[in-house]
């Protein structure tokens, strides 16, 4: 693990909030200059700490009201490779995430839909007929709160 100090964790907590600062801003918030805010950004980001600063979507005003988490268990173990699996249910645009789990169900998925009858038939359609797709448990979000770690 890199040695963090004071200025790396502002700078990690600084862009966990909003990664669209610039090296420049950041540096005036924090006391250094844009070059330095941008070494240390770089050396982040090289020692693994930082992996992307990545866009979040919207996907209720992009007209995909519903986002249900999928526990998944699957049938045939033996017959069916993880590979095969996760090749087809990334193969699905409705399909946000794909999270291999150890505890009651083997995978996790982030689903969004239109509404429920859009899910109902991704669901029927897409994810019943997967490879090796045996038990599954949907879980309809309600609401979500971005937490911002323990940084």
């Amino acid at each position: 693990m890199t040695d963090l100090d004071d200025i790396d964790r502002k700078l990690i907590r600084a862009l966990a909030r909003d990664a669209r600062q610039s090296a420049s801003a950041l540096g005036k918030r924090f006391g250094l200059s844009q070059p330095a805010t941008w070494r240390r950004i770089r050396r982040l980001q090289d020692a693994g700490i930082i992996r992307d600063r990545h866009l979040r979507l919207n996907a209720e005003a992009l007209g995909f009201g519903v986002t249900v988490f999928l526990g998944i268990k699957l049938a045939t173990k033996g017959r069916v490779s993880l590979e095969d699996f996760e090749r087809a249910v990334v193969a699905i645009p409705e399909v946000q995430t794909v999270e291999h789990v150890l505890g009651m169900y083997d995978y996790r998925l982030r689903v969004v839909a239109r509404d429920l009858p859009d899910f109902e038939r991704v669901l029927r359609r897409r994810i019943m007929t997967l490879p090796g797709a045996g038990e599954v448990e949907a879980n309809v979000l309600l609401s979500e709160e971005r937490l911002p770690g323990p940084l």
